[in-house]
């Protein structure tokens, strides 16, 4: 055992955290393995072990403090690409039947829906284009 050069060691060890790394999906570990095999590569160049550890410490720690904000900010993201009620907030549809804050009908999207107003004194009447804001139930706020 004592024949094997450290660097070698370094990439087992590089391998054995990338085993928790598919495991749990945390990225932390890959960001380890990196580190590991930083020192790795610090080994083979003839360094020694405190060199290897420094720069074990120094990259890891780098990665996670740089990576990790980075991916924390992308997965708090919500979805770009809207669907569902989502995706008919924002459009514009006609008026079909008048429009008020008890009710009426629209087109929207290809689909007759009911409706009725934001503005409880506001109507629209038919062929008027008004825009969806909300989408409660089945039912279609618009303005």
């Amino acid at each position: 055992m004592n024949d094997i050069d450290a660097w070698v060691w370094w990439l087992i060890g590089a391998a054995a955290l990338g085993i928790p790394l598919v495991v749990t999906a945390l990225p932390e570990f890959g960001m380890l393995a990196v580190g590991a095999v930083a020192a790795a590569v610090v080994s083979a160049l003839g360094f020694g072990a405190v060199i290897q550890v420094l720069t074990f410490v120094v990259v890891s720690v780098a990665l996670i403090a740089v990576v990790r904000p980075i991916a924390a900010r992308h997965g708090r993201r919500g979805p770009q690409l809207a669907t569902g009620v989502e995706a008919l907030k924002g459009r514009q549809a006609v008026v079909l039947e008048r429009v008020d804050a008890s009710g009426g009908r629209i087109k929207l999207a290809g689909e007759v829906w009911s409706a009725r107003a934001l503005d409880t004194g506001r109507a629209y009447e038919a062929g008027q284009e008004v825009d969806v804001v909300d989408i409660e139930g089945a039912t279609a706020i618009v303005i």
